[in-house]
């Protein structure tokens, strides 16, 4: 029907040639495999089919758009779905008419089958993680091509989730992160694992333990909790909460001069203490030269000796907490070295809480 005719149909009311055609196989393919079909299905079939004699059917509209058919390394054709889409759309009706008969002329052969591949859509497990060695990057460390250290946690729980699953690819991501000789501690760090076109998806509750205690029996150096399935949506809780939460922390402080207790107890008075942050030297490789503000909320010190102090901290969620304390050559100001008129640097660093609300806590 020409166009111009002007028709009074909305896109709704144009079925479809890809549905029409689900309504026709749809029963067929229930009928043969046994099961019902549900076209919002995580678990998918695709055929590919061959039919050489209407291949070059579409090929005259690359002269009607040229630009619309260009090679690419990872494309067997240049005549793609969408490449013909954007030619179909810019094609006038009375060319498209000289050049294809419509209706389109009856085939003479039937079609075949040439690949059937089976896939499910991603699915996504999230949990808390605590790290206990100050040997362990969060994930793997390869600088130069080179891996600097044999493991990560990413790793650690990825390969097991892997595994169980019987994905072929996972994605790890998590609420922050921590430095390779940093320890997490407390309730630990919210993380979650996509796992990609994974062969097993049926896992009950107490699956899903089995799995948390063979994670935890794998390793002594991190430990997993509240592992649960979730949806991909369900993460955005997560990296939401990622730069507006708080953080706590511990650290472990050394002074260049000799103090006593009432020399540092006037860091306990001081709230909501604004600093500014210029990038540290030793990320500047990998963020961009900015001056961040960020809050410290509370301190609490506890003393010693003449030279060490442990530092509790309460922080908005993106603090660098090394350079808060040794200053990273005056690029943090104030920082502790500052404040306490000398020079101080940090020995040890514990994250002690990620205040996350996110995944839920499971009674274990």
């Amino acid at each position: 029907m020409d166009r111009k005719q002007g028709l009074s149909l909305g896109r709704d009311d144009i079925v479809q040639l890809k549905e029409a055609y689900k309504w026709i196989t749809h029963p067929l393919f229930s009928e043969e495999l046994g099961v019902p079909v549900d076209g919002k299905s995580l678990f998918e079939v695709s055929v590919i089919f061959a039919h050489p004699e209407t291949d070059e059917d579409c090929h005259f509209l690359s002269t009607s758009c040229p630009d619309c058919f260009k090679p690419a390394k990872n494309k067997q054709s240049v005549f793609t779905r969408m490449a013909v889409v954007k030619a179909l759309d810019k094609i006038k009706e009375e060319d498209f008419r000289k050049k294809f008969p419509c209706p389109p002329n009856s085939p003479k052969s039937f079609c075949s089958a040439v690949e059937i591949e089976c896939a499910h859509g991603a699915v996504f497990v999230a949990g808390r993680y605590n790290k206990y060695s100050r040997n362990l990057p969060q994930t793997p460390w390869i600088i130069d091509g080179e891996r600097k250290l044999e493991s990560s946690v990413e790793e650690l729980i990825s390969s097991q989730l892997l595994t169980v699953f019987k994905a072929e690819s996972f994605n790890f991501s998590s609420s922050g992160r921590e430095d390779v000789d940093v320890r997490t501690l407390g309730n630990g760090r919210p993380f979650a694992v996509e796992l990609v076109n994974p062969r097993r998806v049926q896992f009950t509750s107490r699956d899903i333990k089995e799995l948390q205690q063979k994670i935890n029996i794998s390793s002594d150096k991190i430990q997993v909790r509240d592992l649960q399935l979730v949806t991909r949506e369900a993460i955005g809780h997560m990296k939401e909460g990622e730069e507006v939460k708080t953080k706590t922390y511990s650290a472990l402080v050394w002074t260049d001069k000799a103090i006593q207790k009432k020399d540092i107890e006037f860091l306990d008075d001081l709230k909501d203490l604004q600093i500014n942050q210029k990038t540290p030297l030793r990320v500047l490789h990998r963020r961009p030269l900015a001056i961040r503000t960020r809050i410290i909320h509370t301190m609490e010190t506890h003393y010693i000796d003449e030279h060490h102090f442990r530092l509790h901290l309460k922080t908005q969620a993106g603090t660098y907490i090394k350079e808060f304390v040794h200053g990273d050559f005056g690029r943090t100001k104030p920082n502790i070295g500052s404040l306490m008129d000398g020079t101080a640097d940090i020995l040890e660093l514990d994250v002690e809480s990620v205040d996350v609300d996110w995944p839920p806590a499971l009674n274990d």
